[in-house]
C-alpha cells in the first residue's frame, strides 16, 4: 500500500504527503485488521482522510498556540510597567522620609519666593500717605473749583427749551 500526491496538487501549508506518508500508513494498520475479509476501500479512504484532517488540524493548533504564546508574552511584557515595587514597612518609611524632606524644601522655597515678591512689591510701590498725613502736610483741601472735568463755557451756552 502506498500513498502518492497528485502531480498538479498545490502544496498545503500544514500537510505534505511525502513527509506524512509513514505516519498515515501506520494509522491504517488497525483499520485493516478490523476489516479483514471485507471490502474496505471506502473505510480505508475515510480513515485516511480523517487522519490527514486530524494531522492538519493538530498542526494548525500548534501554530495558533505558538502565536498565542507570543501574544501573551508581549502582553505580559506590556503589563510589567503597571506593576511597581511591593510596599514594605521599610520601603514606606524610606519613601516617607524623602517625601517629608521634599515637602519641607518646597515649603521653604515657596516662603522664600513669597518674601522676595513682597520685597519687590515694597520697592516698586511708594508708600502712600494716609488721609491724616495728607491733611497735616497741607496737600489735602487745596482743590480749585475751576479744575473740574466739565467745560463750564460749553454748559453756559447750552439752551434748554420746553416743548
Amino acid at each position: 500500500l502506498d500513498i502518492l500526491s497528485p502531480p498538479n496538487a498545490n502544496p498545503h501549508e500544514h500537510f505534505n504527503v511525502a513527509d506524512d506518508r509513514d505516519q498515515l500508513l501506520s494509522s491504517l494498520d488497525e483499520t485493516i485488521q478490523e476489516n479483514l475479509g471485507m471490502a474496505m476501500i471506502f473505510t480505508l479512504v475515510s480513515t485516511l482522510k480523517d487522519n490527514a484532517e486530524q494531522l492538519v488540524q493538530d498542526r494548525k493548533d500548534v501554530v495558533a498556540k505558538q502565536q498565542e504564546e507570543v501574544l501573551l508574552a508581549a502582553e505580559r511584557e506590556e503589563n510589567k510597567k503597571f506593576h511597581g515595587t511591593a510596599v514594605t514597612p521599610e520601603s514606606f518609611l524610606k519613601w516617607r522620609e524623602g517625601f517629608i524632606k521634599e515637602m519641607e524644601d518646597k515649603k521653604q522655597r515657596d516662603e522664600e519666593d513669597r518674601l522676595a515678591e513682597l520685597k519687590k512689591a515694597k520697592v516698586k510701590e511708594p508708600a502712600r500717605l494716609t488721609g491724616r498725613q495728607l491733611w497735616e502736610s497741607g496737600l489735602a483741601g487745596k482743590v480749585d473749583e475751576e479744575d473740574e472735568d466739565l467745560p463750564i463755557e460749553a454748559v453756559e451756552k447750552l439752551k434748554v427749551e420746553a416743548a
